[in-house]
């Protein structure tokens, strides 16, 4: 049996590794507490903002020295551009501003995390971006009221002439801003901080239609060789000579489709001008019916036709337009006389039916100057009207308003119901004698008034007036031949007879009984202008225009007239 022999403890080394770790471990800690003593809540050197440096400041510290740098540069307005427009932006108006509390948290070291502290010991600071706060409903109204004044309307290039020179107007772009585009390229612009070079804004362009090639164009196409020289025009045997001043008054010239300036002449402002209006004015004559009268119950030719002549605007522009472009002895030509023939001739009347006398009827009244003049004026206005079968006749359109440069004067009329002061006074008589022809020539009334109250001088119910603008007196010609409308006026009487072909052998008027009569009232006036009136009853009455053919009655038309009382006026 062998003897039992004591166990040793067996004693291992530990590796060279496991040893150095240990140390590692122990340095690195206190590389890291290092870390934390050393840069904990300090921002690391070298660190700036806009170029402010904030290095090695506490937050606070850092807080407060930007809001006295940055506070300055961010109140200085942006200069920005629009288009080729410059101009600047208020920051604070436009809800720009710097966060300096978030810039700053940006630029301190926050983590505790090793990365962190152990990249704070080895490192430096760099320039920091300033956190913005931007308030986009305000910046859009600053960018709105920017724009209003930055903004440019788009200008098309032109041509123009004055006093026989061309004018030329360069083209231009049009800009207008876009705001909710340029918010962004704003907040940019306020971030780097400029100053001195202006930011562009975002726009929406409009081209030209007319470029500056296209004026080029024009100009040696056309204006310039206009504006050479005078024409020489030739009407009718007379030659008359137009100056490029006078030319280039009435010359433009306007853009087509593709954006080319094509010319155009206004032709009847042309012919205003002396050089051109004489000439012409001595050559125009206008067409003259053959004059007719009634010799008993027959309507003859007393007067014969003339033909007439004309220029027409578009004859002239036809005859100036090309020789604008040539030269020398190039620039004459003819410009085109249209003959215009009369619509009544000794040798149709018959053919249109101006054969005998429809009707006649006269107006008596007590003279007055007026009267008189007015009166003359409306006959000689309304005298040889012809009145194709089926169309209808205007007494307003023919004689026109009775104004002074029409050929009347003040004179007394009913407005109102009471006589007053107006122009054209008197052309009632005139109205009334013509719807009187037209009743008894058998054709269609188709628009007349009676005066408010009656007038004694006039057949009760078979009266009219008329007014400018509000009451006219019209027929149509239902006779199926043309009328001619013939009118005459003496200082005491008008006259006025219809030629043409009677339908009927005779037409009468019949008169009713006065009814539902109402007397007259009194005033008392003390206007100025106040004229005297004598009373007279009002009431109803109905005429009837009876027809007759082969000596028998074959139809009746009844005309209803309602007069109010003429009250007396007393003028005090």
């Amino acid at each position: 049996m062998r003897p039992r022999t004591a166990s040793v403890p067996r004693i291992t080394s530990l590796p060279p590794l496991a040893l150095a770790g240990g140390a590692l471990a122990v340095g690195v800690g206190g590389l890291y507490l290092a870390g934390l003593v050393l840069t904990g809540g300090h921002i690391d050197s070298g660190t700036t903002v806009r170029g402010v440096e904030i290095g090695g400041l506490s937050r606070a510290e850092a807080v407060r020295k930007l809001e006295r740098e940055l506070g300055a540069a961010g109140a200085r307005e942006l200069p920005v551009k629009v288009g080729d427009r410059t101009g600047s932006v208020d920051p604070q108006r436009a809800g720009l501003s710097y966060d300096v509390q978030e810039t700053v948290d940006r630029a301190a070291r926050t983590g505790a995390d090793p990365l962190s502290v152990f990249g704070g010991l080895f490192r430096s600071g760099g320039d920091i971006e300033p956190v913005v706060d931007l308030d986009e409903g305000k910046a859009r109204a600053a960018l709105g009221e920017l724009a209003k004044g930055l903004d440019q309307k788009v200008r098309d290039g032109a041509v123009a002439f004055d006093d026989g020179h061309v004018k030329t107007v360069a083209p231009r772009t049009g800009y207008a801003l876009d705001v909710n585009a340029a918010v962004g390229p704003l907040r940019d612009s306020f971030l780097r901080g400029r100053t001195g070079t202006a930011a562009p804004l975002p726009t929406r362009q409009t081209r030209p239609k007319v470029t500056a090639d296209q004026v080029r164009q024009a100009v040696r196409g056309f204006a310039e060789p206009a504006m050479s020289g005078p024409v020489t025009l030739t009407a009718a045997g007379k030659r008359f000579t137009v100056g490029q001043e006078a030319l280039g008054d009435h010359l433009t010239m306007r853009p087509d489709g593709s954006g080319a300036l094509r010319p155009e002449l206004d032709a009847k402002g042309l012919r205003t001008e002396a050089a051109v209006a004489g000439p012409l004015d001595d050559i125009t004559t206008t067409a003259e019916n053959a004059k007719l009268r009634p010799e008993g119950d027959k309507a003859v030719v007393i007067e014969d036709a003339t033909v007439g002549q004309t220029v027409s605007d578009k004859a002239l522009r036809k005859a100036v337009l090309p020789l604008l472009t040539k030269s020398g002895a190039d620039r004459g030509g003819e410009v085109e006389v249209r003959r215009t023939q009369p619509e009544v001739t000794r040798e149709n009347a018959a053919e249109l039916g101006l054969t005998e006398k429809m009707s006649s009827f006269t107006v008596n009244f007590e003279p007055a100057e007026y009267r008189t003049k007015n009166i003359g004026r409306a006959v000689e206005l309304i005298n040889g009207s012809v009145v194709d079968p089926g169309e209808t006749w205007s007494f307003n359109r023919t004689v026109g308003e009775r104004t002074e440069a029409n050929g009347f004067m003040d004179g007394i009329i009913i407005l109102d119901d009471k006589f007053q002061k107006a122009s054209g006074g008197g052309v009632s008589s005139v109205a009334t004698t013509l719807y009187n022809a037209l009743f008894f020539a058998g054709v269609k009334p188709v628009e007349h008034g009676a005066h408010s109250f009656y007038i004694e001088r006039y057949p009760e119910g078979r009266e009219a007036t008329v007014a400018w603008g509000s009451l006219d007196l019209r027929f149509t010609n239902d006779s199926g031949k043309a009328i001619y409308i013939q009118a005459e006026s003496t200082d005491t009487s008008v006259t006025v007879s219809f030629l043409g072909t009677r339908r009927y052998d005779e037409i009468k008027s019949v008169t009713g009984p006065r009814e539902n009569v109402t007397k007259p009232g009194k005033k008392v006036s003390d206007d100025k202008e106040c004229v005297p009136q004598t009373p007279l009853e009002g009431f109803d009455v109905t005429v009837e225009r009876v027809f007759y053919e082969d000596g028998r009655e074959v139809k009746r038309e009844p005309y209803r007239t309602h007069y109010t009382p003429r009250d007396e006026i007393v003028c005090q």
